[in-house]
């Protein structure tokens, strides 16, 4: 077998039927998720692949177009910005689930549980004390010029002492297997609402999908939220009322506030629905006037009270942050996390692990160069064709150059860009994402796959069994933000590793073949 971009005929196992619908698909020397490299389908994977195999001709298609079809029904969406026409889209969706397992996941969880306590640590620090810098394991200078950083947030204390209520870890896995971190997002993350529908969707197309895989549920993810924000209501007594605000119907994740808060039982709301009266916030309802304990925010820092951040903001509440310092209303996530969304302090994550947590970091994060050192501004300004460079405050897959996907005029405005302000640039070596079987057409092809598990942090700490699987849908693209053209695809975290066929002739979809 070859194995390195090559198009490879897959071994078989001693008995095991030809796996015909993946005969011609590619490994291309890329850690693959379903099959090793010797072209065996993986122990966790392997009765996926060969139930998908069992499928006639022309259905797996068929269901792809009937998957299609239900998340248009169900008005899963999302806003794309600076388009004048047809801004509202689908997410596209790919079928053929990503599978992680039990092993794998365990050191995920860990992991994660592990970075946000530090990352919480660290911002509870910045704005109070700040050892972290008078020891010297962080340079000051890193943190005080970094834009996110909120003075307004300085000696705040957020219930339980947690900043970080929501959190979307990116993860890669690169060509070794290996899990590592690319970035935190902490402010205001997204996608969980697609995991959701995702998963609904898969099992509605394929009933019987889960039978002999016992997958991890994720129906549960609203419930753990809501029980997280209560946890927050500064008023013990009483069911605390918790609202979800939003920007409104233009946000580019408006589907999902809505979609949370219906998951929830609770309010959305919009700024205006809110105000502020006599040190308490309060919303405006059929019935008059009705006290709010908890915020779900969706709006970022700058538009959440024109009082003390952006005086021209129409999103948010005036006075709302003079209550929350008050500690008579819970905002999550806590305003001014995001200094620790920067990206150049995320090169430091390991460096708070070790100072917060005396331990050595579960996941790695992945090698980052600062421009703002003058060495490593020289090597990136020397290596641009090989390197991601990315802006320290964009998201989306703005402000980034893909360095082998560029143009030398793309890479001589990015050496311009970094020499004006090489504090707001870092760069990372150009990884070999891991890849995942996507239907394209009629066949199988390989497309580059990243992972968002979902965080959440109160008195205790929850993560979602898998998150949201986005998938570059572009041949040999490494971008797989939505806003860029990415998909998704479901996730599925089994409860062990699982080598044996569903039980009798139960097949993929609930049909016997």
């Amino acid at each position: 077998m070859i194995i390195n971009n090559r198009l490879v005929a897959f071994e078989l196992l001693p008995g095991e039927k030809d796996l015909m619908k993946f005969h011609n698909y590619e490994l291309g020397g890329f850690f693959d998720e379903m099959f090793g490299e010797n072209g065996h389908p993986r122990a966790a994977a392997g009765p996926l692949a060969r139930n998908m195999q069992s499928l006639p001709d022309g259905e797996l298609v068929n269901r792809q177009l009937a998957a299609d079809r239900a998340l248009i029904q169900a008005g899963i969406t999302f806003n794309v910005y600076g388009e004048s026409a047809g801004v509202e889209k689908t997410l596209p969706f790919d079928l053929v689930p990503r599978i992680v397992c039990a092993s794998e996941w365990d050191r995920i969880e860990r992991g994660l549980k592990q970075r946000i306590h530090a990352l919480n640590a660290f911002i509870g620090d910045i704005y109070h004390d700040q050892k972290i810098l008078k020891d010297g394991a962080i340079p000051a200078e890193v943190v005080r010029s970094a834009v996110s950083y909120r003075k307004q947030c300085e000696g705040l204390n957020p219930p339980w002492g947690v900043w970080c209520h929501v959190t979307g870890t990116d993860l890669v896995r690169d060509r070794d297997g290996e899990y590592y971190v690319l970035e935190d997002n902490l402010r205001v993350p997204s996608g969980v609402s697609y995991v959701l529908e995702n998963r609904e969707v898969l099992k509605r197309i394929f009933p019987g999908v889960f039978e002999g895989l016992s997958v991890r549920p994720v129906n549960g993810y609203p419930s753990h939220l809501l029980e997280m924000l209560e946890s927050l209501a500064p008023h013990p007594a009483g069911a605390p009322r918790v609202v979800v605000l939003t920007p409104g119907i233009y946000n580019s994740a408006y589907f999902e506030h809505s979609f949370l808060a219906q998951q929830m039982g609770v309010q959305l709301v919009e700024g205006r629905d809110l105000v502020v009266s006599g040190g308490n916030v309060f919303t405006r309802t059929t019935k008059g006037l009705e006290r709010v304990d908890v915020i779900y925010r969706r709006v970022d820092d700058d538009f959440l009270d024109p009082a003390e951040f952006r005086a021209d903001s129409m999103l948010g509440v005036p006075g709302l942050m003079a209550v929350y310092r008050a500690g008579r209303v819970a905002l999550a996530n806590a305003p001014g996390n995001g200094v620790a969304d920067d990206k150049v302090i995320y090169a430091y994550v390991p460096d708070m692990i070790r100072y917060y947590e005396g331990e050595e970091p579960i996941l790695p994060n992945v090698p980052t160069y600062l421009c703002w050192r003058d060495s490593d501004r020289i090597y990136v300004l020397e290596n641009l064709e090989k390197l991601v460079v990315k802006a320290a405050n964009e998201s989306g897959g703005y402000g980034m150059l893909v360095g082998p996907h560029s143009t030398a005029a793309q890479r001589q405005e990015f050496a311009i860009r970094i020499q004006a302000e090489p504090r707001n640039y870092i760069a990372q070596p150009t990884l070999a994402l891991s890849r995942v079987p996507t239907i394209v057409d009629d066949h199988f092809e390989g497309r580059h796959v990243d992972l968002r598990p979902y965080v959440l942090c109160g008195k205790d700490i929850y993560v979602l069994p898998g998150g949201l699987t986005r998938v570059a849908m572009r041949k040999g693209s490494l971008v797989v933000n939505s806003s860029q053209g990415g998909g998704s695809k479901d996730t599925w975290v089994l409860e062990a590793p699982s080598t044996t066929p569903f039980a009798g002739q139960q097949q993929f979809g609930g049909q016997q073949q």
